[in-house]
């Protein structure tokens, strides 16, 4: 994390919800500045995301369903990080599984929150380059419900600019990836 951290108190913590990925919690808690009061907290292990070049520089994107927004968006690859895992290891197997391909080369381009105001989720996004198509890819996870789609980082940019790319993590790191890019 950039950022310093600056722990709240916590005064009284209450798990409201524990799920298969994430579990919901409300804290009483006093604020650095001493203010107390409830806050709602979706307690997260974090993403790792790649973006994904191909070995003529096109970036490999997932047009994927997702039902809590009830459609399909542009996204690039990535996963849950599973306990005591570590981020890099996560992006390795879900990269291969949601496209289908094999980085050779993997450089870390930074790691950011998604929702600060109600998540302590971190994105670990990674460049995966040098990229070799399976021949036998690992099959996915039966929730998924993908396509890959090539584009060039310019195609990218202005689908970015056109509204047509709007999921953050996605947008987040392709801006970090972008000095590497062609």
């Amino acid at each position: 994390m950039a950022s310093g951290r600056e722990p709240p108190q916590l005064l009284k913590q209450r798990l409201i919800y524990q799920g298969r990925k994430f579990n919901f919690e409300v804290s009483s808690l006093r604020l650095p500045n001493r203010v107390e009061g409830d806050w709602e907290c979706i307690r997260h292990p974090g993403g790792a995301l790649a973006v994904p070049v191909t070995p003529d520089g096109k970036l490999v994107l997932l047009r994927q369903y997702r039902f809590a927004i009830q459609g399909r968006i542009l996204e690039f690859p990535a996963g849950t990080v599973e306990p005591n895992e570590d981020p890099a290891q996560t992006i390795k197997r879900e990269i291969e599984e949601e496209t289908g391909y094999h980085a050779n080369k993997w450089q870390k381009l930074g790691e950011f929150p998604v929702a600060p105001g109600y998540s302590d989720e971190f994105i670990y996004a990674f460049l995966a380059q040098d990229l070799e198509k399976l021949e036998a890819p690992p099959s996915q996870d039966a929730d998924e419900d993908m396509e890959n789609v090539l584009m060039t980082p310019e195609q990218l940019e202005q689908a970015i600019l056109d509204g047509e790319v709007i999921d953050a993590k996605t947008i987040s790191s392709f801006f970090l990836a972008r000095p590497f890019l062609k």
